[in-house]
């Protein structure tokens, strides 16, 4: 089921990038104990500079602090979590914008049991028996971005809820009561740090964990967003391990 859901992430991708009247290509072969899985697209293509790291959560191309511009796929993180859970890897190649892209997946066949090595679970997001569950609320009105940490966080074994846009947000926390909300700085309308300060007005919700994320990391950044109300200021593109070991700590502690 998840590496149909790997496959799936990829052709959309492919597909969402690919023009009307292009290509896509499929194909598999196994040869040294693996599977070798590759979907290629005649579509936009990836730019050098983004090329590595597009399996990164939120990479995407430029954006306006007011304005989403779409990933560069859907649930590529999802992805090579999926991948590295199975034993394999994956990659991404391209020669530049417009002339299409490949992505390439490495999986272990089955061994005979005497030959069966352990395979290694991917850190990002495993979660154990000391793991606690959390109430999480994440904001983004990126839609690919916001389905992909909630998957992440959902394997984590967090209860996950979405909001795309400030109000919508405001309503979902009242209801849901997140002890962390995982919130974009720039949304439209209602931007991220207005959403924080309405948020610390609420009496049910005044104790949540509020984490910012956004494309600005500078000194003054941070301090914006703490003035705003918030606990925790990550930087896109987000490192998995990172964001979960925050939210072991607040799991630990609370607020911190």
């Amino acid at each position: 089921m998840r590496l149909a859901q790997v496959i799936g992430n990829i052709l959309n991708n492919a597909a969402k990038y690919t023009e009307e009247g292009g290509h896509i290509w499929l194909s598999a072969s196994s040869a040294g104990g693996e599977v070798v899985l590759r979907v290629r697209d005649s579509g936009v293509g990836i730019q050098p500079d983004l090329l590595p790291r597009v399996f990164d959560l939120f990479t995407q191309a430029d954006r306006a602090l007011d304005r989403s511009q779409g990933g560069l796929g859907i649930g590529l993180t999802l992805v090579r979590n999926l991948v590295e859970m199975h034993g394999g890897s994956v990659e991404a190649l391209s020669a530049g914008s417009g002339h299409g892209s490949e992505f390439v997946i490495h999986l272990p066949v089955a061994l005979q049991e005497k030959e069966r090595v352990e395979i290694k679970v991917a850190e990002n997001f495993n979660r154990t028996a000391q793991s606690v569950s959390l109430r999480i609320l994440v904001v983004d009105d990126n839609l690919d971005s916001a389905e992909s940490l909630a998957l992440l966080l959902q394997f984590g074994g967090h209860d996950v809820r979405m909001a795309h846009e400030g109000q919508a947000a405001l309503d979902t926390a009242v209801a849901f009561l997140p002890h962390v909300v995982v919130l974009d700085i720039g949304l439209p309308k209602m931007d991220g740090y207005e959403v924080a300060r309405r948020l610390r007005q609420q009496p049910a919700i005044m104790n949540s964990s509020l984490v910012a994320l956004t494309g600005y990391g500078q000194d003054e950044d941070r301090q914006r967003s703490k003035d705003a109300g918030f606990d925790h200021h990550l930087v896109k593109p987000v490192d998995p391990t990172e964001l979960q070991a925050l939210l072991e700590v607040i799991a630990c502690n609370g607020r911190v």
